[in-house]
């Protein structure tokens, strides 16, 4: 996994998404386009999106967890980011890839909102779903 920067661009070697800067220096997500981020989220969007398309992690435990902590640092839910994600590389297959800054449209059920930022390095309690 490697993601590149520049002042204005965040870009992975393993998928074709993309950060880029906004003219108000926020960030956008090419998969996640109706948010504007910090950069600290567009990095860890990135990183998300990385560990989504490695298929040598699908059963990894430890992975599932940097996924869902990236989700955190974004404020959506893992689930949200793996049907927008899921969407986008549907829609390449079929030919028909959504323009930069065009979303997908969601499920029509309605998933979480963003949260405020947290920081991935934030002192919290771990939480565990036992169910």
């Amino acid at each position: 996994m490697v993601i590149r920067g520049t002042d204005d661009t965040l870009r992975s070697d393993r998928t074709p998404e993309f950060a880029r800067r906004t003219d108000t220096g926020g960030w956008r997500l090419s998969w996640l386009p109706e948010y504007t981020l910090s950069r600290e989220q567009a990095w860890a969007g990135m990183e998300l999106d990385e560990l989504v398309s490695d298929l040598a992690a699908v059963h990894d435990r430890l992975a599932h967890a940097e996924i869902s902590a990236r989700a955190d640092v974004l404020g959506i839910l893992w689930q949200q980011a793996l049907i927008k994600l899921a969407k986008r590389i549907d829609a390449r297959q079929r030919g028909e890839e959504p323009a930069a800054g065009e979303s997908v449209p969601d499920p029509p059920a309605q998933l979480s909102r963003l949260r405020p930022p947290r920081s991935m390095h934030e002192d919290r309690a771990p939480q565990a779903y036992h169910g």
